[in-house]
């Protein structure tokens, strides 16, 4: 088991530099009026410049992908419940995802802007919860439907 949550969280690093990345192109082509927006400004201030504010958001995004990567192994514990996989899931990826977002300046720093973020956190992961829910109990049924057919 640990050797495969490191293994996964090797292969997440790149996977969440790379999303972070093209997330700051789709939010370039919707809001930076034709430029490339590398991050938020709140953070090239804060950070004093903007290469350092971009190499705290790669560093941080690819982080964010070892987190989600390595907590996907939760969905292959057998003998846990799906409730159980599901909030072991959501608690560990939020305590990731929360104060890299705050960081970062994803969010607004204040008790709304937490809030806002969290809503539409939870937004998301419910509609991919779902997405992934459908999928498998789909899959399960072809299963069994050919699993029927091979018994007739």
């Amino acid at each position: 088991m640990k050797k495969k949550i490191m293994i996964r969280c090797l292969s997440g690093f790149p996977i969440g530099l790379s999303i972070g990345y093209l997330i700051t192109i789709v939010i370039s082509l919707i809001w930076a009026d034709g430029y490339y927006a590398s991050c938020v400004p709140e953070l090239a201030e804060a950070m004093g410049n903007e290469i350092s504010a971009v190499i705290l958001q790669a560093l941080l995004s690819g982080i964010l992908g070892m987190g989600f990567a390595g907590c996907s192994v939760i969905w292959e514990i057998e003998n846990w419940g799906i409730a159980k996989q599901t909030g072991i899931y959501f608690l560990i990826v939020s305590f990731i995802m929360m104060p890299i977002a705050y960081v970062t300046y994803w969010m607004e720093h204040s008790i709304r802007g937490i809030l806002s973020y969290f809503a539409i956190f939870v937004l998301i992961f419910a509609i991919v919860w779902m997405i992934q829910y459908s999928r498998a109990k789909h899959n399960i049924r072809q299963m069994n439907e050919k699993m029927e057919s091979f018994r007739q």
